[in-house]
């Protein structure tokens, strides 16, 4: 059994303490937060023996990985504490803050001998990986474009403390733009050159949740973004992430010589997934199949290939490469030009039949 510790006590932690008590081969020894009474609390409710500071947790012996769950503008020195105290880090995406944080943690964590694993784990959920092996069958025959789009009002409408959405490290690009970077980069492969165009509908936002609702905060970041991406394997990319949408949209569709296949939201672990061949007037749903635990099955992969040694498929190359491509099309629309890129990502090894059970 491996030991893990949750650092970041905030709204996504339930989710995974949840999801990673089911797991047999994981204990959660403990939980860890700025707020030391937060992470006793959170801790007490999932009966995880330890809490209080990162500090704390990082001196237990059995924790083996740090499961980083910090505001964006942490993950990078949390992840380093965490591998300087000789610790494995899963973390919540994105990454870092930028490409050279996302780099220096990625070298600590090789010369240390440790390993470093990125959010989001979606595409190991059963609609993506569903999604894999129609594209491997041929269904569509060869990609050769994808329109993808994620457009809604803002997280200020249901998150009770929305500020860091709207802060560095934050905006659709960085909240949302993961899940579907992330997504393309494990069915297509990585991406070899982006160009992006923003703007910021507002300066100020209203929570419209929790203890802060009702209260002004400012804007920091760009809340509508459109990126073109070019993939190495040949399809190029046209993708919408947007927090100034009053109709809420959820797509990629991939465009092949022989049809087209409509991908489940990959902020999700299921369904649905749709074809729709030339001569179609309609899509056609396929069989979604494989896991829908949620939230945590990263944390599993990362687990299971250290006991076997070998790669994991939620990894820090990934979310480093998925992190460029984030950056680069922020600074495309500074400098309107095409950016390349230096970064790449293998294709993670399709999760084999029964690998939950």
């Amino acid at each position: 059994m491996t030991g893990v510790a949750i650092v970041g006590a905030g709204v996504i932690s339930a989710a995974y303490l949840r999801n990673l008590a089911d797991f047999p081969e994981i204990e959660v020894i403990g939980v860890a937060d700025l707020d030391t009474a937060r992470a006793a609390a959170v801790a007490a409710e999932h009966g995880v023996p330890v809490s209080g500071d990162l500090a704390s947790v990082l001196a237990v012996p059995e924790v083996e990985v740090v499961v980083n769950l910090t505001v964006p503008a942490a993950h990078a020195a949390v992840g380093l504490a965490a591998l300087r105290a000789g610790k494995h880090v899963y973390g919540e995406k994105p990454l870092a803050l930028d490409l050279d944080e996302g780099e220096k943690l990625l070298t600590e964590a090789e010369g240390l001998g440790l390993r470093v694993g990125s959010a989001p784990d979606t595409f190991l959920g059963a609609g993506l990986q569903s999604a894999g092996r129609a594209l491997r069958s041929g269904i569509i025959g060869e990609p050769v474009a994808v329109n993808a789009a994620v457009q809604g009002i803002g997280p200020e409408v249901w998150h009770p403390s929305p500020e860091f959405f709207y802060l560095r490290g934050g905006g659709p690009m960085f909240d949302l733009g993961p899940y579907y970077l992330t997504a393309l980069a494990a069915l297509l492969g990585p991406a070899v050159q982006v160009a992006g165009s923003t703007r910021r509908a507002r300066e100020a936002r209203v929570a419209g949740a929790g203890p802060r609702a009702g209260s002004t905060f400012p804007v920091e970041v760009a809340t509508h973004v459109h990126a073109l991406i070019d993939l190495a394997s040949g399809p190029s990319v046209s993708a919408t992430f947007s927090f100034d949408s009053a109709v809420p949209r959820h797509q990629i569709e991939i465009l092949g010589t022989e049809g087209a296949l409509s991908l489940p939201d990959p902020n999700t672990f299921g369904g649905p997934l749709l074809v729709r061949g030339p001569r179609e007037a309609d899509w056609r749903e396929l069989p979604v199949e494989g896991s829908q635990v949620g939230r945590g099955m990263g944390v599993l992969d990362l687990v299971r290939s250290l006991r076997d040694g070998t790669p994991h498929r939620a990894s820090g190359a990934l979310g480093l490469h998925v992190l460029e491509i984030m950056t680069a099309i922020t600074d495309s629309a500074e400098q309107g030009e095409f950016r390349r890129l230096r970064t790449s990502a293998p294709l993670p090894e399709p999760l084999p039949d029964g690998w939950l059970d």
